[in-house]
């Protein structure tokens, strides 16, 4: 996957770091130019739930690769409240990880 743009949302998941064991969808607000380790990304943004409705604003440290497109929500569209349905459930989180 090539860099998530402003606007995308993601699903971050173990592939892109490990402290995503419990899955998030994530709504980019920026994708940082800081130097990284190769393949490895700042991303600032809003942790969605399964609504699309914002849990928390979060940056995170992941890597780029490890990132799947998740389809666009549309808020129009309130009847299809579950946005990752084809997604694994990420279930309840205990452990926020942040970096």
């Amino acid at each position: 996957m090539t860099l998530p743009r402003a606007g995308e949302v993601v699903y971050v998941g173990m592939a892109a770091s490990v402290q995503f064991a419990q899955p998030i969808l994530f709504r980019v607000v920026r994708v940082h130019d800081w130097p990284t380790y190769e393949g490895w990304v700042w991303l600032d943004g809003y942790e969605l739930d399964p609504a699309g409705d914002t849990v928390e604003r979060r940056s995170i440290f992941v890597q780029a690769s490890g990132l799947r497109c998740a389809r666009a929500l549309d808020p129009r569209r309130r009847n299809d409240r579950a946005p990752h349905r084809a997604l694994p459930h990420a279930g309840d989180r205990t452990s926020h990880g942040n970096t």
